[in-house]
Formats: structure tokens, sequence, C-alpha cells
């Protein structure tokens, strides 16, 4: 493909010199380390390194030129394509190369702080048991029909997606079911894709380390549903209960000129609602109600929280005029996310409960769900994240000190923070309760001491980390899961399952 055709419609600050638009591109990297011969190299600025120290290489490597919003150095003698907007640029550049494939796939973008990831999976259920070859990107894993990749980013690059839808149609796919993280819409990775649905969950505070404000988290969040450069999405799918996701349709049925809006939740309100819920250990059970149409579904997922999950999930399938035999096939079929309410289960007298909740509204969710199982107590084992959000770190040690029976507060990733001094802002919220507090930095014997303090009846909640298999520290990472550790300890108790 010529360079002119790959950069059209870029913002580029100068044209392009004759010679140079007709030079035969091979492919795109951001990357130094991807690049060979004909590449485009596109330099800008990532979180811990500036792409243009590696301009040099890229050209060593056979780069046919290196697009950037910055100057080239002082020192560079190869092309270099100046643009307004690197991110947008690659963004562009990476759609037109990888043949415009997102106009032809049924895209769905799920965005919100919490549920992100189970209404993905959810949602890929659903088209799968359609009869749909798909692909589901996500925080945890990504998913190319029956293939099943490490996850790198919640949502990755441009480039990376693009090639991905290219890969599917390949394959003979028809549909991606994207998390949209606010990052990604700021600092647009996927600028220029068109959405057939958007979903939104909810909106509570998390990553006001990067936003700086509710307003500017909430305006990230809102260019899923107006369009970052490209046409709003033909549906979007949005929370009726959630305060901010009436912000998003502020008249009440439309979001933008040309998006059909379904609302989804518990109230009258909603058009797609969820009545008769019965939710236990083993599951939920509720009937789904649209206009005229009712129909049941049965999930194995648990707790209130996955009612919304589901209902978004349900919406998104009638989205693609999917019928409710399929929906229901797919939302049972999804027997659960890894993380995400986990149980590890060794034939103890109490239950372990892993979760990914690390905002305070996802805590507050997940030890609202352990309380509707009827525990005698509830055990909440978390802690915060280093070099994130400070704010949320005393209200979530409130939430999880006015919930909970017991709190062990223990380290989450520290990163370049001393865990003693995350533990300590956390304390400042739980001193505000009266529940008992333990506090241990070490993860793998708090862990320990939770399984210690357990009696018969209680549920112990191993809140932060959920899916993650690592723990970061100043100076290094460390493989840690627990549910592995979770499991270690239990059998050193000398539990055991019965079938074992």
């Amino acid at each position: 493909m010529q360079l002119s055709e790959v950069l059209t419609g870029t913002p580029l600050l100068a044209e392009l010199p004759p010679e140079l638009a007709r030079a035969e591109v091979t492919g795109l990297a951001y990357d130094s380390r991807q690049v060979e011969p004909g590449f485009l190299f596109f330099a800008f600025a990532g979180a811990h390194a500036d792409g243009r120290e590696f301009a040099r290489q890229a050209r060593e490597k056979g780069a046919l030129a290196v697009v950037s919003e910055a100057e080239a150095p002082a020192d560079f003698e190869g092309v270099w394509i100046r643009t307004e907007h690197g991110r947008r640029t690659l963004a562009l550049a990476s759609r037109a190369f990888y043949g415009f494939a997102d106009r032809r796939l049924g895209l769905t973008g799920i965005t919100g702080t919490n549920g992100k990831t189970t209404t993905g999976f959810l949602i890929d259920s659903i088209l799968r048991a359609a009869g749909k070859t798909t692909a589901l990107v996500g925080t945890i894993e990504y998913r190319l029909g029956p293939k099943v990749l490490p996850a790198v980013n919640t949502t990755p690059e441009s480039l990376d997606l693009h090639r991905l839808f290219a890969e599917l149609e390949g394959i003979g796919g028809t549909h991606a079911t994207m998390e949209i993280s606010s990052h990604a819409l700021a600092l647009g990775r996927v600028y220029g894709i068109e959405f057939h649905t958007a979903v939104f969950t909810n909106l509570t505070r998390d990553h006001l380390d990067f936003h700086h404000t509710m307003e500017d988290y909430f305006a990230a969040k809102r260019l899923l549903f107006t369009g970052s450069g490209a046409a709003a999405p033909r549906y979007s799918v949005l929370n009726r209960d959630d305060e901010w996701g009436r912000k998003l349709a502020p008249a009440g049925n439309r979001t933008a000129a040309d998006s059909t809006l379904l609302w989804y939740g518990l109230g009258q309100e909603a058009m797609v609602r969820a009545r008769h819920i019965h939710s236990g250990l083993n599951g939920l059970r509720f009937e789904v109600v649209f206009d005229k149409v009712k129909f049941e579904v049965r999930s194995p997922l648990i707790g209130k929280i996955n009612v919304y999950n589901i209902l978004a999930a349900c919406s998104a399938g009638m989205t693609y005029q999917l019928p409710p035999e399929t929906i229901v096939r797919g939302i049972a079929a999804c027997a659960g996310v890894p993380g995400r309410f986990e149980r590890v289960d060794e034939g103890q007298p109490f239950a372990v409960v892993v979760d990914y909740s690390h905002t305070d509204d996802a805590l507050r969710n997940a030890i609202s769900v352990a309380r509707t199982l009827n525990p005698k107590r509830v055990i909440t084992v978390f802690g915060c994240g280093g070099d994130r959000d400070r704010t949320k770190r005393p209200i979530m040690g409130q939430v999880a000190g006015s919930l909970s029976d017991l709190v062990i507060v223990t380290s989450d990733n520290p990163r370049s923070e001393e865990p003693l001094q995350i533990m300590n802002d956390v304390m400042v919220g739980v001193r505000r309760t009266d529940t008992r507090t333990i506090i241990e930095p070490d993860r793998a014997v708090a862990i320990r001491k939770a399984v210690e303090e357990a009696r018969p009846g209680d549920i112990i909640l191993l809140a932060g980390k959920g899916h993650e298999t690592y723990q970061i520290f100043k100076d290094r990472t460390i493989h840690f899961d627990d549910r592995e550790v979770a499991r270690e300890v239990l059998r050193s108790f000398g539990f055991r399952r019965k079938e074992e």
C-alpha cells in the first residue's frame, strides 16, 4: 500500500512530497523492535519512554519513515513526518492499512468502572451461542476464535486492534467484543473505529491519578457514545440506574443523533429490566422484560451486580437482533469469569472467594454479594495499589470496615510506594469504624491469618487482585495468585476436595 493511502485523512502538518507519497509501506510499528524494511515507525511518548529515542534504531532496521507529533532530533537523518496527534494518526493509518475491517465486523465496546470484563464475557458467550466466530478483548485475556492470547492492556493500541480485526476476518469471524478503558479513549487507541454497539456499565471513583476529576473521567467515557473520530455507535446500551449513565442521555431517549438507545436496569423506567430475581450460592435466576417480550435467564454468576451485567449483555444481544432463546443459552453457558467472585473450594466449612474489586464501589458490591449468601461473618482481606489514586484508599478502608466483621489490611501491588504507607492511608478509613482489624503487609501471611480466623459458615473475601498472577514491588515483580495461595493454605490445614 502506498504511503499516501496509509496516511489519507490523518492530521499531517505538511503535505507529503510526491515521491515519498508513492513509496510502498510494508507494515506499521510503534515498537522499534518490531520494525522491518519498509515499515512506518510511529514515535510518541509512552508512560515510561519517548518513542523518539528509538527513531535511529528504527531507521537502521529499514523504516521508511518516522511519524511523530514532535520535532525530529537534531541528529536524525531519515524521513520524519510531523502530525498533529501521534496516536490518532497511528489509529487512522492502522485502520487503512488493515482494510477498514471495523466497517464489516459487528463491534461492541464496553466502558464503565466496574463490570466491563464480566459483561464482555457474557456478550461473547451470547454471540458464540448464535454460532458466530468472535474475538474478545479485555483485562483478563484476548480471544481470537478458538485461540486465547495474553492481555497486555485492557484495550490494546490501535495497531494491535486493527491487526486483530483483520485476523478475525481471515478466519471467518464476524463479531468482536471489547472492554474500552478510559485511558484508551483519552489517548486515542480506539480513535476512528466504527462501533455497532456501545455499552455503559457504571461510573465510580477510579483512575483519578490520570484523569484528576470525575468530570474528566466521565468525559473520556462519553467519547465512546458520541463517536471518537467516527460516527456515534448505531446502538447505545446504558445503565438507567446509574447517575452518570443518565447523564449520557439527558434528553432521555438518545445519546447522539444517530444512536438508538436501550436503557437497562431494575427500575420501571428501564426498557430492559429484571424482575422476580432469585439469587444464591448456585447463581441467579430472573425474568428479563423488554416491551412485550419476556424470558427467563439462569446464570451461575452470583449477586446483584451480575444482574446488571446480564441485563447489559442481553441488551447488547438484542441490538444484533438475536432471539431470546439464543440469549438465554449464551447467558447459561458463561460459567464464570476468572477472579470475579471466584470460589476456592477445598472442602473447607467456610467459603473463600477471590474478587478483582479494587475500587470502593466494587468492594462494596463484593461484600454485599457475600452478605446476601447469609454467612455468619465476612472476613475481608484487601489492599490498595501503589502509584495509583490515593484518595480512594481511606474510602475503601471505610467500606471494608463498615460492611465486614473482620478486616485484614495487606498489600496489593505496592509498586514504587512503601507498603506500610499505603496501608496507613487505608487505615484512616478503617478507623472510622469499630471493626476489628489486622494489619499484615505480607499478602500470603494475610491470607493464612484469614483462614486461621475463619469459622464454619464464614466467608473470606480476598479482594483486589482477582485474576492477576503477579505482585509488583519497587524492585521486583513476583508470581502471586490469590487463588493458588488460598488453595495452598487451605491444604496446609488439611482440607481437600472430596474428588481427590
